[in-house]
C-alpha cells in the first residue's frame, strides 16, 4: 500500500458542520471540501446563504463546493450564478439530472461557458460521464463527481468504471474526476490506483488515517481487548 504522504489523489472533506469543516480545513492533507443539501440540513442549517458565506469567511484558499437545490432549470441557473459569486474558490454543484429525469447537460454547458466552476454531481454511469465531459468548457475548471460508493452499494465494482472515467477526462485537462460517496478508508487507495484526481471523504473516515500502515497483529490484539473489556463492563455471566 502506498504511503499516505506519497498520494497523488487529493483528499476533500465531505461535511457540512461548520466546526468540522474548519477542523478539516486546518489539516494540510485536506486539499478541499464539499457539501450537499442533505449534509447541510443534517447540520441544522436553516439559512443556506448565510451558512455558506459564514464558512467562506474562514475558508478562502481551498476549493469548496455548494449545490443548487432547485428542480427548475431557470432557477438552477440563477442559484448557480449567485453561489459562484460567493468566492473564487467556490465550485457550484449541479446534479446530472433533476427529479423529473430531465438531464442538465444544456444548463451545464451554459454555466461552464459563462466561466462558472462546476462540480457535476450524482453521476453513476459512463454515459453520464461522457455527456458531461462533452459539454464542459475545456478552459474552465470543473469536477466530474462519480458516486463510486453508491455504485458499489448495488453490488457493482466501481473500479473499472472509475478507471475508464479517468481515461475519458484526458480530453479536458481542466476537468478532474472525483471518487465520491466513499464508504471506507480503502477507497482512498483504490482512487489512487486508478489515477482518480480527487476523493471526497467524511470526517469519520479521515479519522481512520492514523491506522494506515498499522501492524495488523497489534490491531488484532486491540480488537480482542475491546471485546474482553466490553464483556467485563457489561457484567456478562454464563
Amino acid at each position: 500500500m502506498i504511503e499516505l504522504t506519497k498520494l497523488k489523489t487529493k483528499i476533500f472533506a465531505d461535511t457540512a458542520d461548520k466546526a468540522s469543516m474548519l477542523d478539516m480545513y486546518t489539516l494540510p492533507f485536506i486539499k478541499g471540501l464539499t457539501t450537499n443539501p442533505t449534509l447541510i440540513r443534517k447540520a441544522g442549517v436553516s439559512d443556506y446563504r448565510a451558512f455558506a458565506k459564514d464558512v467562506l469567511n474562514e475558508i478562502k484558499d481551498k476549493p469548496i463546493s455548494f449545490e443548487v437545490f432547485s428542480d427548475d432549470f431557470s432557477e438552477m441557473e440563477r442559484q448557480a450564478l449567485e453561489i459562484a459569486s460567493w468566492g473564487s474558490n467556490v465550485y457550484v454543484k449541479i446534479p446530472i439530472m433533476n427529479t423529473q429525469r430531465e438531464t442538465c447537460y444544456t444548463l451545464i454547458k451554459k454555466l461552464s461557458d459563462q466561466k462558472v466552476k462546476l462540480n457535476i454531481t450524482a453521476i453513476m454511469t459512463m454515459e453520464q460521464v461522457e455527456k458531461a465531459i462533452s459539454v464542459l468548457n475545456v478552459h474552465v475548471a470543473s469536477y466530474i463527481s462519480v458516486f463510486a460508493g453508491r455504485i458499489a452499494d448495488t453490488g457493482i465494482d466501481p473500479m473499472p468504471i472509475m478507471a475508464e472515467a479517468v481515461k475519458l477526462l484526458k480530453v479536458n485537462p481542466m476537468a478532474e474526476l472525483i471518487w465520491a460517496s466513499s464508504r471506507e478508508l480503502l477507497n482512498i487507495f483504490q482512487a489512487e490506483a486508478v489515477g482518480c484526481q480527487v476523493i471526497t471523504v467524511t470526517p469519520d473516515i479521515i479519522k481512520k488515517l492514523s491506522l494506515v500502515g498499522y501492524d495488523l497483529n497489534e490491531y488484532s490484539l486491540e480488537t480482542v481487548k475491546t471485546f474482553y473489556n466490553d464483556a467485563a463492563m457489561a457484567g456478562f455471566r454464563l
